[in-house]
C-alpha cells in the first residue's frame, strides 16, 4: 500500500500541514525483507562519552524580547506563493505562568537570547521606551532584559547571549567598542543576574538588514573579537566565550578561528539548519527531512566543526547554539510531529559524537517553536523534549547496534535511576521493526494522532495540558522481555531501571 502525506487546507484558506498517521507518506525506501531482529544488552553497554547537564537547551530570539518584525508563522497567513516573510510581534510575555511551567519542566537548560536581530539591538540606559539611535535597528530596554533575567531564574535556565556589532557600536575607523556589552553585562550583574556564556556576535558569516557582519574580512573580525575577549576576561572572567558562531560548513569559520589566534574561545560554537524554509527560497518537500541524507547532515556539520576545534582549539567543548529543521522560521510542517523525528534523532546523534549542548530555535516563536507562540500550547517537539529530559541522563552509551537505514537506536544512562539505562528507538520505516531486549522495560511510544489538530499520542493517549496547565503524567507501559515491535513512523523511549549497568551507578 502506498502512503501519502496530505496537505490539509482549512476553511480560511491557510495552509496547515498535518501528518496523518494512518496514511503517512513515504516515498522513502522500505527496509526490505525482515531478518533476525537486532539484540541489545543494556547491562553491558559501555560508556562512550557524556554531555553537559544542560545539553538540551533552547533559544528565545532577541526580537522576541524587544518586539519587532520576526518570521511570520504560516498558520497566520492565507496561502500566497510570495507572502511577506515577516510579521510584527509584541514582546514575548516571559511572566506567563504557562510558559514558565513548560520551560521549568525542561530544566536545567541554557536560554540563549540572540539571533540576527541582536547584532543591531541597542541596550537602553534607562527603563521605558527609547528611540532607536543611529547605527542600530532596535532597542532593548532594561525592563525587557530584567524580564529575561527573572524568567531564567524562575525556570532553572542560565543565560547565553551575543552583542551588538552594527555601525552604532563602532568608531570612525570602524573599530568595535565594548560599551554596549559593558552596559548589558553590568546591568545584569546589578540586578543579581548572570550571563553564563556569550558569542561576540550572531553568525559573522551572515547578514540580515541592519545587522551587518562585524567586519569585511577575517583580520578585522579577529581584531574586534580580541577587543571583546580582553574586555570580558578583565571584567567578567567567569563568562564563557563562545565562537565563532558561524552558520553551516563554511570557510569563514576556518578563517575566523585561524585569524583569532590561540585561546580565542572557551567553547567552539556553530549553527546548523538542514534547509532554508520556503520564506527564504527553500524548496523542500515534506518527506525530505526524513531522508537519511538529510539526517546525516547533522553528523557531517558536527564533524566539520570538530576538525576545526581539533586544529585551532584542541580540547575545548563544542556547542550547537542554534538549530532547527529549517532556517527563517521553519517549514510548514515543523510545528507537527513530522519534525519530532528530526529533533530527537539530532539529539541522539550529537550526544553520541560529543557535542555538549544543543539549543533548539525556538522555545515559542514561528513554526519551529516547541510551543505555539499564540496559544502557548505544547507542540509535538515539546513532548519529545520532555521525554528526553525525564529519561536520558548525561552519560552516553554504545547501544551495541549501528544506526540502520530507517531504524535508529541511541542509549544513555537513565536519569535518576542508579544502574538504569534508557533507549531511544526511532522507526522511520514503512514497516514495523523489531529489537530484542532481554529484560523488562517501561515503554513510551510517541506517534501522530489520527485526525487533524489533535495532539500527539503517548502510548495511544493524547498529550495535552490540564485545565490548570499542569503537565500530564508521562507513564510508561510495562513491557516484557523479548522481541519488541515498533510500529511504522513511531518514536519510542525504553526505560530499563533494572539494567544494572555499572557505568550508570
Amino acid at each position: 500500500m502506498r502512503r501519502r502525506l496530505y496537505l490539509v487546507f482549512d476553511k480560511a484558506g491557510s495552509k496547515a500541514v498535518y501528518w496523518l498517521a494512518l496514511t503517512l507518506l513515504v516515498t522513502l525506501p522500505c527496509s526490505g525483507a525482515p531478518g533476525a531482529e537486532p539484540s541489545v544488552a543494556p547491562g553491558r553497554m559501555v560508556p562512550i562519552g557524556s554531555v553537559d547537564e544542560r545539553f538540551q537547551s533552547y533559544n528565545i530570539e532577541m526580537v522576541e524580547v524587544t518586539g519587532g518584525r520576526f518570521w511570520k508563522p504560516y498558520s497566520s497567513e492565507r496561502f500566497d506563493p510570495h507572502p511577506d516573510r515577516f510579521e510584527f510581534r509584541h514582546p514575548i510575555d516571559l511572566d506567563n505562568p504557562r510558559l514558565r511551567k513548560l520551560a521549568s519542566a525542561l530544566a536545567p537548560a541554557y536560554l540563549r537570547v540572540s539571533g540576527s536581530w541582536a547584532n543591531a539591538t541597542y541596550f537602553a540606559d534607562a527603563d521605558g521606551s527609547s528611540a532607536v539611535p543611529p547605527g542600530f535597528g532596535g532597542v532593548l530596554s532594561r525592563q525587557r532584559w530584567r524580564s529575561v533575567v527573572d524568567f531564567a531564574e524562575a525556570v532553572g535556565a542560565e543565560i547565553v547571549t551575543s552583542f551588538a556589532v552594527s555601525p552604532g557600536t563602532r568608531d570612525a575607523a570602524g573599530i568595535w567598542s565594548p560599551d554596549q556589552a559593558r552596559r548589558l553585562l553590568s546591568y545584569t550583574r546589578s540586578i543579581g543576574g548572570r550571563v553564563a556564556a556569550a558569542e561576540f556576535m550572531n553568525e559573522p558569516n551572515v547578514a540580515l538588514g541592519a545587522a551587518a557582519p562585524a567586519s569585511d574580512d577575517a583580520a578585522s573580525y579577529a581584531r574586534d573579537s580580541r577587543i571583546f575577549r580582553a574586555f570580558v576576561k578583565e571584567n567578567f572572567p567567569s563568562l564563557l566565550l563562545l565562537g565563532p558562531g558561524t552558520a553551516g560548513e563554511t570557510n569563514s569559520a576556518l578563517d575566523l578561528l585561524s585569524a583569532s589566534g590561540p585561546d580565542a574561545v572557551d567553547v567552539v560554537s556553530y549553527h546548523y539548519y538542514g534547509a532554508l524554509s520556503e520564506r527564504c527560497g527553500g524548496t523542500d518537500a515534506p518527506e525530505d527531512p526524513l531522508s537519511e541524507a538529510r539526517l546525516d547532515g547533522t553528523d557531517h556539520t558536527a564533524a566539520f566543526y570538530r576538525s576545526l576545534r581539533d586544529r585551532f582549539a584542541p580540547g575545548k567543548p563544542i556547542w550547537l547554539t542554534e538549530t532547527a529543521e529549517a532556517a527563517c522560521g521553519g517549514n510548514r510542517w515543523d510545528a507537527t510531529f513530522l519534525d519530532t523525528f528530526r529533533y530527537l534523532d539530532q539529539l541522539g546523534r550529537l550526544a553520541r559524537i560529543g557535542v555538549q549542548v544543543v539549543m533548539q530555535n525556538t522555545l515559542a516563536a514561528s513554526d519551529y517553536g516547541m510551543v505555539d507562540e499564540k496559544t502557548l500550547q505544547p507542540r509535538a517537539d515539546y513532548w519529545g523534549a520532555l521525554l528526553w529530559r525525564r529519561l536520558m541522563a548525561r552519560v552516553v552509551l554504545d547501544p551495541g547496534v549501528p544506526i540502520e537505514p530507517r531504524l535508529h537506536v541511541y542509549a544513555h544512562c537513565q536519569r535518576g535511576i542508579r544502574g538504569g539505562v534508557s533507549l531511544l528507538i526511532i522507526n522511520l520505516d514503512r514497516a514495523p521493526r523489531s529489537l530484542s531486549l532481554p529484560i523488562t522495560s517501561e515503554r513510551y511510544t510517541l506517534q501522530a494522532a489520527s485526525a487533524p489538530n489533535e495532539p500527539v499520542l503517548l502510548n495511544g493517549t493524547p498529550l495535552h495540558l490540564s485545565a490548570d496547565d499542569d503537565l500530564p503524567p508521562l507513564a510508561g507501559a510495562q513491557t516484557a522481555a523479548g522481541a519488541l515491535t515498533f510500529a511504522p513512523f513511531t518514536i519510542s523511549f525504553l526505560a530499563i531501571p533494572e539494567a544494572a549497568n555499572q557505568a550508570c551507578q
